[in-house]
């Protein structure tokens, strides 16, 4: 991985399933991040969350307009890894032994039955819902004890950016293997209850996903839009800063 807008990105797919997989076969456990326009928002403002996203084995570019801007600085042809297609790929392929955490009941369940359908050995999976509090006041000991217990090759963490990154961090320690991986809304994408929806596949094609995202759900991303433009000018700068130095 190399760094950029300060926060270690691979572009490569085949790098991101590479790096996976060989944690997953040496039961080396890690974490996953899934970097788009919020979190590297508070990455660059936050000491303590960047050193956290940077301490990920991978982290993928979710975002078409940050592989964009990045591709137009850099002059290469980056494409996302988006974090939603990661999710489905991995679920279909019906080789992982996977733990589903986070997020509601009402979501888990809908959650369940719509995998199930992809892989029936789903059905008999964990699904987990945890406590309403504060990143500081879960007993990662007993999450992980419970985890452990199971022993799965992929730990799907729903807990919304960026408490499900400080969550995975903190719950490292206690994990004897499994690779988990912060994809917050993903959940509800494929769950098939409530209004959180994916953007229709048009819109996808013509990278336009984050302006659905904003119109679902305005009061929780339109002001975190605003305040990752706000910041992209300075980002920007130093970016090309730092390519000029290299070259």
């Amino acid at each position: 991985m190399e760094k950029y807008f300060n926060v270690n990105l691979e572009f490569d797919k085949f790098v991101v399933d590479d790096v996976i997989g060989s944690c997953i076969k040496n039961n080396k456990p890690g974490y996953v991040c899934s970097v788009e326009s919020n979190n590297l928002s508070v990455a660059n403002v936050n000491n303590e969350f960047l050193e956290v996203l940077n301490g990920a084995v991978v982290n993928i570019c979710d975002g078409s307009m940050l592989a964009t801007i990045l591709g137009f600085i850099h002059k290469k042809p980056f494409k996302p890894y988006i974090g939603a297609d990661l999710f489905i790929n991995y679920v279909r392929s019906g080789k992982y032994k996977q733990y589903f955490l986070g997020n509601t009941h009402k979501v888990l369940s809908g959650l369940r039955k719509e995998l199930s359908k992809i892989d029936p050995k789903i059905a008999n999976m964990p699904f987990v819902e945890l406590p309403f509090r504060s990143v500081d006041e879960f007993d990662y000991k007993s999450i992980a004890a419970d985890i452990n217990n199971y022993r799965p090759d992929i730990i799907w963490v729903s807990l919304g950016a960026p408490k499900q990154e400080f969550f995975m961090n903190r719950l490292l320690p206690f994990l004897e293997r499994g690779v988990m991986f912060g994809f917050g809304a993903i959940f509800n994408f494929y769950s098939g209850v409530g209004s959180v929806k994916r953007a229709p596949a048009w819109m996808r094609r013509l990278k336009l996903e984050w302006l659905y995202r904003a119109i679902e759900e305005p009061k929780k991303n339109i002001p975190r839009y605003l305040r990752f433009i706000k910041l992209l000018p300075r980002l920007i700068k130093e970016e090309k800063k730092k390519r000029k130095n290299r070259c």
